[in-house]
């Protein structure tokens, strides 16, 4: 039995599909990312998976019970923790955690045992007594979290969950995570836009744009697609310098994006001093500057939707800003 099974799971918003046709499993244990920019539609599958939604149309099983026959035992297996805080600040640290454990019927005792045992767990021990009104937002994270964990879940769900922390803050949250799917075997799915974060944690990654599954498997798979290194070319004028670029036999791949030229080539350090040789005034060029680097799963969104998660983001902005329009027009 998967932790997760996803049969032709679609959701429609006013004739919009937010979310397409998709399947996927995700195995006992795992940790999984659904990785795309905002409005990709990874948060609509999270609320299908945990209830909170109902499909227009297919199927999920979460521990093998059904999200649409059976929302009750779904309710009681999986934890979650949502994008936007949902703590109450007006309580301490341990407070919350006793409240959360009593809406799920926890015990006195069992309670006690489980709070100091999350609370260590994201070390938050000597914090547990003061108001989360107090507490920094990377503290409130690594909280909510804690709090996902209190009633012993079998799956938990992370939407966006370093979203907004700084890189310091990030990274420790990304440590507790991999602790407490260690430490809990508890399986988590996870969404996020940040590719080192679904690089870093996840042990598949279905990368997801405009509601579709694009394609899913394990990072270093998913990289290794590529192959190879990557030279980044910042270029003038740039359509002369691609048309040059892609006379090169050595050069596997190109792709041209946001002002940029990118190779995709075997041993990269090798290449840049035959790039120097061209002359460039013969040609008509400038190139103003060579970046050699490993691929990434940016890369990877980039070579199959032909746009980096930044550019979809706000692609997907100027979409939503156009349909609030018509709407209004239409009002």
């Amino acid at each position: 039995m998967f932790a997760i099974e996803i049969k032709n799971l679609t959701k429609e918003f006013n004739g919009l599909r937010a979310v397409d046709n998709i399947s996927f499993t995700v195995n006992k244990g795992e940790i999984f990312g659904l990785l795309g920019p905002n409005g990709a539609g990874k948060t609509t599958i999270i609320k299908m998976l945990t209830t909170l939604l109902r499909p227009s149309q297919g199927e999920a099983r979460v521990w093998g019970f059904d999200i649409l026959k059976q929302k009750d035992q779904v309710r009681n297996s999986i934890g979650i923790v949502f994008q936007e805080p949902a703590l109450d600040n007006r309580l301490t640290g341990r407070e919350n955690l006793d409240f959360h454990a009593r809406i799920y019927g926890l015990n006195r005792e069992n309670r006690q045992k489980r709070i100091e045992k999350v609370l260590k767990l994201v070390e938050l021990e000597d914090k547990a007594d003061i108001l989360v009104k107090d507490y920094s937002g990377g503290m409130q994270r690594r909280l909510e979290i804690a709090r996902g964990l209190m009633h012993y879940p079998k799956v938990l769900f992370l939407d966006e969950p370093t979203l907004g922390l700084d890189a310091q803050t990030r990274h420790r949250i990304w440590d507790y995570i991999l602790k407490l799917n260690k430490e809990e075997k508890i399986t988590i799915i996870l969404t996020t836009h940040y590719m080192e974060e679904a690089d870093y944690l996840c042990q598949r990654v279905a990368i997801i744009d405009s509601g579709k599954i694009i394609i899913q498997d394990r990072p270093d798979n998913l990289k290794n697609i590529l192959g190879g290194d990557l030279l980044s070319i910042e270029a003038v004028p740039e359509r002369k310098a691609l048309k040059i670029f892609e006379k090169f036999l050595w050069v596997k791949k190109i792709k041209q994006h946001n002002g940029f030229i990118d190779l995709n080539v075997e041993r990269g350090e090798k290449k840049i001093p035959l790039l120097m040789k061209i002359d460039q005034k013969e040609e008509g060029i400038e190139i103003k500057s060579v970046n050699l680097r490993k691929p990434t799963l940016e890369d990877v969104f980039l070579h199959f939707t032909g746009k980096t998660i930044r550019e979809r983001e706000v692609s997907q902005s100027e979409k939503n800003k156009m349909m609030m329009r018509r709407r209004f027009k239409r009002q």
